[in-house]
C-alpha cells in the first residue's frame, strides 16, 4: 500500500495476547536491575556516568555490530542472503548470534520501492542477539503508537523523508517473532570489504528508522 503501512503477519496481534508473561518477566528483570543499580550507586560501588557509558556502548556499538556483520554478509554473499530471507533464525545462528529474544527471527529487505520499519506495539520485543539493547525511544509509548498510525511522520522525526512512491511496511514484533531490517546497500561500495561494509550499518537502519 503506497504511502501507508502494513502490519506484518495477521497473527501478530494474537501473539501479543499471550505475551504478558514475557512482558512481566522483563518488568521483573528491569526492577531488579534498577534496584541493584541504585544500591551499588548509593554505596559508591558504581559511578553512574560510567554505568551510562557502559549501557550506551552495548546499546549503540557492541550489540548492533552483530547485526551489521549479518547485513554486510548478506550484501556480499548471495547464497547467505537467500538463506537469511528464507530462514533468518538459521542464517543468523550460523554466525554465532543466538540468545535471548532472538529465537525466531525474520529478515526484512529494504528496496528502492519498499521501506520496512519495526515496532513492538504492546511492549518492547527486540532481537537482542543482533541489535544489542533496545533504545529508550523504541520502548516509548509515542513510538509504539505512532509507528503504526503515522509511520511517515515517525520517519520524518528521524530525518528520513521518503518519496511518495516508496511503500512503508510496519512490522509488529511479538514474543514469537522478531524482525531485523536489511537496509539497501549504498551505491559505490562495490570495492569495500565485508568488514568495511559492516562499519557503514547502523542500529537504526536495522530497525528501519534510518535509510
Amino acid at each position: 500500500m503506497t504511502g501507508g503501512s502494513k502490519r506484518g503477519h495477521d497473527h501478530h496481534d494474537h501473539g501479543h495476547d499471550h505475551d504478558h508473561d514475557h512482558h512481566h518477566d522483563d518488568d521483573a528483570i528491569t526492577f531488579r536491575v534498577r534496584a541493584l543499580e541504585r544500591i551499588a550507586t548509593e554505596k559508591g560501588l558504581v559511578d553512574p556516568k560510567a554505568l551510562d557509558e557502559l549501557i550506551e556502548t552495548y546499546e549503540r556499538r557492541v550489540g548492533p555490530r552483530n547485526g551489521a556483520r549479518v547485513v554486510a554478509k548478506a550484501w556480499t554473499d548471495p547464497a547467505y542472503r537467500e538463506l537469511l530471507l528464507r530462514d533468518a533464525t538459521t542464517a543468523i545462528a550460523s554466525m554465532g548470534y543466538v540468545g535471548r529474544q532472538s529465537e525466531h527471527l525474520v529478515a526484512l529487505e529494504n528496496t528502492p520501492k519498499v521501506h520496512n520499519m519495526v515496532v513492538c506495539t504492546l511492549c518492547s520485543c527486540y532481537p537482542w542477539a543482533v541489535l544489542g539493547l533496545p533504545p529508550v525511544w523504541y520502548k516509548s509509548a509515542p513510538y509504539r503508537s505512532r509507528a503504526v498510525s503515522d509511520p511517515r511522520g515517525v520517519l520524518r522525526d528521524f530525518g528520513v523523508e521518503l518519496p511518495a512512491d516508496v511503500e512503508v511496511r510496519v512490522w509488529d514484533s511479538t514474543a514469537e517473532i522478531r524482525y531485523v531490517v536489511i537496509p539497501e546497500r549504498p551505491a559505490g561500495t562495490e570495492k569495500l570489504t565485508e568488514a568495511e561494509l559492516a562499519a557503514l550499518v547502523t542500529r537504526d537502519q536495522m530497525i528501519g528508522t534510518a535509510r
